[in-house]
């Protein structure tokens, strides 16, 4: 049997210069092991472009988003054409052409779920951190409102506050959209960092700082915030899905972006009744919506995996599993 230093000769030969990685770095390399997450890379990339593409596809197709073709885009029954040589992807019960909405509503999926990410992420680690450091009373009441927000039948209230401001000066905007949705999401992310920072900070090097004089708000934004950075960023890549998911939610009950703009929940609820006979219109925006979400969620496991030091031990165990293990 070999003997550890002969092993270790034989990984690392002789005289042979070893540096050393930084965590970003050891996370990258992990990342780029995983063939799942690299593949969802890609798609997402693909995704990206064809939003990207939006205006160049109008262009090319001579068809806006917003314009209805009624000689060239219904038959003589009035109903949507197939896909073919003028509309590669066929048309809505409109005249418009799909490819095009298609495309625009890639956009919206992606500007909606990244932006309201983004400001629940803000909020959530906000919330978190401060709740979490500060104990007593301001914890009690800012895990309290997380709850609260967590019990309420979040669609219900998305689609009333979204329904009723589109009849003010507000307009059914999408910022309205963004931030409807990011209220709905930061108390998840704020709950499991509240969690997180309760433990930290009883840690040795928090005593340490308080020792020499470090304020609460420096202890905050300089000792905690940076171990923070690895659960955030699985976090942050998880909601992005969900985002996406709830803009297409608000957008088929019509309570999402205002109309004529596309999004891939106003095409499937804006021609739900022509399914039967119009396939192309479930097929598209569905199977984008599912490529996306799913790309994103596979890509939110590859990132837990990169930045968890246990990674090799549970990357086979895929899931929810593995996240609650974290988060606990």
């Amino acid at each position: 049997m070999s003997s550890y230093s002969e092993l270790e000769a034989e990984v690392v030969p002789a005289g042979a210069r070893v540096e050393g990685r930084t965590p970003v770095q050891l996370a990258w390399a992990r990342f780029r092991r995983d063939r799942t997450a690299m593949i969802s890379v890609a798609v997402l990339l693909l995704v990206v472009v064809f939003a990207a593409a939006a205006p160049l596809l109008a262009a090319v197709t001579g068809h806006p988003y917003d314009t209805t073709y009624p000689k060239t885009g219904l038959d003589i029954d009035g109903m949507p054409v197939g896909p073919g040589r003028e509309f590669w992807l066929g048309t809505d019960q409109l005249g418009r052409d799909v490819l095009v909405r298609a495309a625009y509503g890639a956009r919206i999926s992606l500007l909606v779920g990244l932006a309201a990410t983004a400001v629940a992420t803000l909020l959530g680690v906000a919330v978190g951190v401060v709740a979490g450091y500060t104990g007593g009373a301001v914890d009690t009441a800012l895990a309290r409102f997380m709850d609260i927000t967590l019990a309420l039948p979040y669609l219900l209230v998305a689609i009333v506050l979204a329904s009723t401001f589109q009849v003010t000066a507000l307009g059914g905007s999408l910022a309205l959209t963004v931030l409807v949705i990011a209220f709905f999401s930061f108390a998840a992310m704020g709950r499991i960092l509240r969690g997180q920072v309760l433990a930290m900070r009883e840690k040795e090097f928090i005593e340490a700082a308080r020792s020499l004089g470090a304020g609460p708000l420096r202890i905050m934004r300089v000792d905690i915030l940076p171990n923070l950075v690895a659960p955030v960023v699985v976090l942050a890549s998880l909601l992005i899905p969900t985002a996406i998911v709830f803009e297409s939610t608000l957008s088929f009950l019509g309570a999402g972006v205002r109309p004529p703009m596309p999004s891939w929940g106003s095409i499937l609820g804006e021609n739900s009744d022509v399914f039967r006979t119009a396939w192309w219109l479930l097929a598209v925006p569905g199977v984008l919506l599912l490529v996306t979400t799913l790309s994103f969620n596979l890509l939110g496991d590859g990132v837990r995996d990169a930045v968890d030091p246990r990674a090799d031990r549970i990357a086979p165990a895929r899931g929810g599993a593995a996240l609650e293990d974290d988060e606990g």
